[in-house]
C-alpha cells in the first residue's frame, strides 16, 4: 500500500480544498492521470496520479479542505515502490524540491509549474490540460469542475474560448446571473464545524471562508502579529496631468522616484533575526479586488519598464487574478506594496502591510477642490495619498520624506 501526500501546490500554501474526484475507489489510474480538481488560494489545479496501479481509498470528499503534506489518495501500485510517497516534507530540500509532486522510486520528479489551471510540469514536457465534450458542451476538466462547484449548468454559458470552449471567466459570468441548477442535497460539502448559536432571525446561514478569502484572512492576521503599522497622509495635486494620463502607471514611477530618496521603504523587514533588506530593483505588489476575495499580484522590475509595458503588467495581472489563473511566482517576493482604492470609493485609508515587506501607498478617490494661487484661487484635481509603514523598520523622518518626494512626482505635469 502507498500513501500519496497533497503537494504544495503553490508557494507554501497551508492546504487546498477538494472541488471534484476524477478518479474513485477501485479505479485502476495511469501515471500523471488528472486524479483530482483542488482549489488553492490562488487557482483550481488539476492534481495527476504520481502512481500507475490501482486506487484504494481516497481521502476526503468534495468541499472537504486538506493540509498540504496531509494523506490524498492509497494505491496499490504497480511494480515495487516506496511506502509513502512525500511532497516537499523534508526540511533539507531545496526549494525546487518541494513544489514537487511526489511520485513512485523511479519516476522523474515533476515540478508544479506555478498552479495555471491547464499546465501541470513533468519532468522536460509540459502535460496540457485536454478539453473534452460532454453534452455538446466542450471544456477542460478544472473548469468542469469549477462549473460544478458553482453549480452552473454550461448550457447556459456563452463559450468565448477558441473553437466554442467554455472557459473559467464563462463559468463565473454564468455564475454572476444567478443559480442555474438546483442543489442535489448528495453534492452538499462537509462542512467544519461553525461557531455556538444560531443567526438571528432573517440571516443567512455560517458559511466557511473559502480559497482567496481563507488567504486573506490569514495574512491580515499575520499583518496584525507582526507589523507596527503608522500611517501619513497628504495630497498630490494632479492639475497638470495629461486628460489621458495612466493613474496607475504614475502612481508606480512615483513609487521608484520615492525610493531613489528613501531606499529603506523599498525593503523587507525580518523581525525576528532584527535586521533589513533593502532591494535594487523594485517589484510592486498590486491589491486586486476579485469576487473570490482580495489578490496581491506583483509587479516584477518596475524600475525597468515603459509605461506601456506596466500597463500590459498591469492589465495581465488583473485579468488572471480574476480568473484564478494566476501563476504562485506572480503572487510572492514583492518589495513594496500599492492599493488603487479610490477608484471606488474613499479618501485615506490605514491599509495592511504584508510582511516582510514594510511599507504599502494607498490612492483614495480625485476630488476637485479650490486652491490659493499668485492673484486668487483655482479648482485643481487632489488625488489623497495614503503611506503605511512598520515603524520598526522606518522612521518617520524616512516615512516623510518617501511621501514628500512621491507627491512631487505625482504633480509634475508629465
Amino acid at each position: 500500500m502507498t500513501t500519496f501526500h497533497l503537494p504544495d501546490l503553490g508557494e507554501g500554501l497551508p492546504d487546498a480544498e477538494i472541488v471534484e474526484w476524477l478518479v474513485s475507489e477501485g479505479d485502476t489510474v495511469e501515471l500523471d492521470q488528472p486524479m483530482v480538481s483542488m482549489e488553492t488560494a490562488k487557482a483550481v489545479v488539476e492534481v495527476p496520479s504520481p502512481f500507475k496501479g490501482r486506487v484504494t481509498t481516497l481521502h476526503g470528499k468534495a468541499g472537504d479542505v486538506i493540509k498540504t503534506g496531509a494523506p490524498l489518495a492509497d494505491f496499490e501500485v504497480d511494480g515495487s515502490s516506496p511506502e509513502s510517497a512525500d511532497s516537499g516534507s523534508d526540511s533539507a530540500s531545496t526549494e525546487a524540491e518541494q513544489d514537487t509532486l511526489a511520485g513512485a522510486s523511479n519516476p522523474p520528479s515533476r515540478e508544479d509549474s506555478g498552479t495555471v489551471v491547464g499546465n501541470v510540469e513533468s519532468g522536460n514536457e509540459i502535460l496540457t490540460e485536454s478539453v473534452s465534450t460532454s453534452n455538446g458542451h466542450k471544456m477542460t476538466p478544472a473548469v468542469r469542475a469549477l462549473a460544478k462547484k458553482l453549480k452552473v449548468d454550461p448550457a447556459l454559458c456563452t463559450p468565448t474560448g477558441h473553437g466554442g470552449v467554455i472557459t473559467m471567466a464563462d463559468v463565473k459570468k454564468a455564475a454572476e446571473r444567478g443559480p442555474s441548477t438546483t442543489q442535489n442535497p448528495t453534492d452538499t460539502p462537509s462542512r467544519a464545524p461553525m461557531p455556538a448559536g444560531r443567526p438571528i432571525e432573517g440571516a443567512d446561514e455560517w458559511q466557511p471562508l473559502r480559497g482567496t478569502r481563507r488567504a486573506m484572512a490569514r495574512s491580515m492576521s499575520q499583518s496584525h502579529a507582526e507589523v507596527v503599522p503608522t500611517s501619513l497622509m497628504d495630497d498630490a495635486d494632479i492639475d497638470q496631468w495629461a486628460a489621458t494620463e495612466d493613474m496607475t502607471v504614475r502612481l508606480l514611477r512615483g513609487l521608484w522616484v520615492a525610493s531613489q530618496q528613501e531606499p529603506g521603504l523599498n525593503a523587507w523587514f525580518d523581525g525576528v533575526n532584527e535586521q533589513r533588506l533593502i532591494h535594487r530593483d523594485m517589484h510592486v505588489g498590486v491589491a486586486v479586488d476579485t469576487p473570490d476575495g482580495l489578490m496581491v499580484a506583483a509587479l516584477r522590475h518596475v524600475n525597468q519598464k515603459t509605461a506601456q509595458q506596466l500597463r500590459g503588467d498591469v492589465d495581465r495581472l488583473r485579468d488572471q487574478s480574476i480568473n484564478r489563473s494566476i501563476p504562485p511566482e506572480e503572487m510572492k517576493d514583492y518589495t513594496i506594496m500599492l492599493s488603487n482604492f479610490g477608484k471606488f470609493a474613499g479618501r485615506y485609508a490605514t491599509p495592511v502591510i504584508a510582511p516582510p515587506c514594510v511599507a504599502i501607498i494607498a490612492a483614495g478617490a480625485v476630488r476637485h477642490q479650490v486652491v490659493p494661487v499668485i492673484g486668487g484661487i483655482e479648482t485643481h484635481r487632489i488625488m489623497p495619498i495614503s503611506l503605511t509603514f512598520d515603524h520598526r523598520a522606518v522612521t518617520g523622518g524616512e516615512a516623510a520624506r518617501f511621501l514628500s518626494a512621491l507627491l512631487n512626482d505625482l504633480s509634475a505635469p508629465c
